[in-house]
């Protein structure tokens, strides 16, 4: 087309864009600090706290011995992982042998990730991760943050009820269940002490149950926790028994983008690294290999979420004896150890001796250090697997507990892996969802995979699920999630909602 053609055309669109807005009228958004600031001051004893949960890469990790950033900043001083210590302050030990809750390290968790700092040729640049969210429920030092245009929530001067639960996303999810558990317990008695101050009697009299908001991963630790409590993954593989021992002091659940079926975007990046910021280096295949909590977002085997190459099959007519050809794909197991050495993924590419090397040091045989990262990776994939088995069979929740589920939907998500000869994804399929969790992960459709049924059919026994057309991060910032949380936590009765 000529260039006068193209100009005119454009012109045409601006004039026909224009007209299309201007006749739109904007949608109306509720002022939420007008609708709930006297519901938010109110603090009496009936009132649940809250405990905010974000997910993986959503806490800040510190090395206090050095002072260094681990995570949540982009800026020189923080820890680069193009580096050898920076790659290994990031990285999890790796060790022959030893389990993985032993394999520790001196990083701690800092703090919900409230806004990203970047710094681009020296001036600061801020994103908002989390402080919206924290700031919407009232939590810590966010109780006067503005909710963008739609009006501040006033908590007045009240706040002991309002946590923010902050972890080593990297560990295992057990184990952060546990400490969940643990937080849950310890700030019980925080709130006991404090309502018997404001109201008399004594801390035991008081019954006070914690209403949880998790994000993404988070929801998969929270829904752990509440089914078995301090119970950890038996050793030999075994199922473990559904007890609810840490629903007890919990009433309402609202989980918010939660992978509960995984996410292909788990495997991407366990194979071929990523790269979160085009300012700074990129995290390897085998500094993010090192984190079971990442292996515990992938697929399901059943799901058939990740496509072998496509080959031939003959067969043969018993009764006329013709032949006939047939295509098919191999149905790769993300879990499946023997699978990811067949491939060369991550931890087992040879590809990633030189980044092994960076992670230990100590060790100055290649075979040596490619036995040593075979092993971590079998370990984090049965532990893997038996974190699916723990969270996938069917329970009914207890009469005591309410589960809300906030997905994304509207948004292109890759949803199946296509793999070529060699094991590369040379092609991601996508469907609806939030960019990062597709629609039926976050439900766990268990129809994925099997023969199309008319009605949802997951083993979570969901008390609300609600749709938001928004990516994964936006969910949290969306105003129509704030303003339903909100009368959820603050003005829906403390009973558990019918079905």
């Amino acid at each position: 087309m000529p260039t006068a053609a193209r100009l005119a055309v454009c012109a045409v669109l601006l004039i026909a864009t224009a007209i299309l807005v201007g006749c739109t009228k904007p949608i109306p958004m509720p002022d939420l600090g007008e609708r709930y600031d006297r519901t938010a001051q109110y603090h009496g004893p009936d009132r649940n706290p809250v405990i905010v949960i974000p997910g993986i890469l959503g806490s800040k990790l510190t090395h206090p011995p050095t002072g260094t950033r681990v995570w949540g900043a982009f800026e020189r001083s923080a820890a680069d992982p193009g580096t050898p210590e920076g790659a290994r302050l990031i990285a999890l030990p790796m060790e022959m042998g030893k389990p993985l809750n032993e394999l520790t390290d001196d990083v701690e968790p800092d703090g919900s990730l409230d806004t990203v700092r970047l710094s681009l040729f020296g001036l600061p640049i801020e994103l908002q991760a989390y402080a919206q969210i924290l700031g919407t429920l009232g939590v810590g030092g966010y109780i006067d943050d503005q909710l963008g245009e739609n009006g501040a929530i006033d908590y007045g001067t009240d706040h002991y009820s309002c946590f923010q639960f902050d972890y080593d996303w990297r560990r295992d999810n057990v184990e952060n269940a546990h400490k969940l558990l643990e937080f849950i317990q310890t700030n019980r008695k925080v709130v006991q002490r404090n309502l018997a101050e404001d109201y008399g009697g004594n801390p035991e009299d008081y019954d006070v149950k914690f209403d949880i908001v998790a994000h993404s991963m988070g929801g998969l630790l929270t829904r752990y926790m509440l089914r078995y409590g301090d119970a950890d993954l038996p050793e030999d593989g075994s199922t473990l028994e559904v007890t609810w021992a840490g629903a007890e002091h919990v009433d309402r659940v609202v989980l918010v983008g939660t992978p509960n079926a995984g996410s292909i975007s788990a495997l991407v990046q366990l194979v071929d690294g990523t790269k979160f910021s085009p300012l700074h280096s990129g995290y390897s295949a085998a500094v993010l290999g090192t984190m079971p909590s990442i292996y515990q977002l992938l697929p399901r085997d059943r799901h058939m979420r990740i496509l072998g190459p496509l080959h031939g099959r003959t067969e043969i007519d018993e009764q006329t004896g013709d032949y006939s050809r047939s295509h098919a794909r191999r149905i790769i197991r993300p879990l499946h150890f023997a699978d990811w050495q067949e491939y060369n993924w991550g931890l087992a590419s040879p590809k990633q001796d030189a980044e092994l090397a960076k992670l230990l040091p100590d060790v100055e045989d290649a075979a040596e250090r490619r036995a040593i990262a075979l092993d971590h990776l079998e370990k984090s994939l049965l532990r893997a697997e038996q974190f699916h088995a723990a969270l996938d069979s069917p329970q009914n929740l207890p009469s005591n507990i309410s589960l809300t589920l906030y997905a994304g939907d509207g948004v292109p998500t890759h949803d199946i892996a296509n793999l070529d000869w060699d094991g590369r994804i040379t092609n991601l399929t996508q469907s609806s969802g939030d960019g990062t969790v597709t629609r039926e992960s976050a439900v766990m459709d268990e129809r994925l995979g099997t023969d199309w049924q008319p009605h949802l059919v997951t083993p979570i026994d969901w008390t609300d699920v609600n749709f938001l057309f928004t990516d994964h991060l936006g969910l949290t910032a969306d105003p129509v999630f704030a303003d339903n949380v909100l009368y959820l936590l603050l003005e829906s009765p403390k009973t558990k909602q019918s079905r």
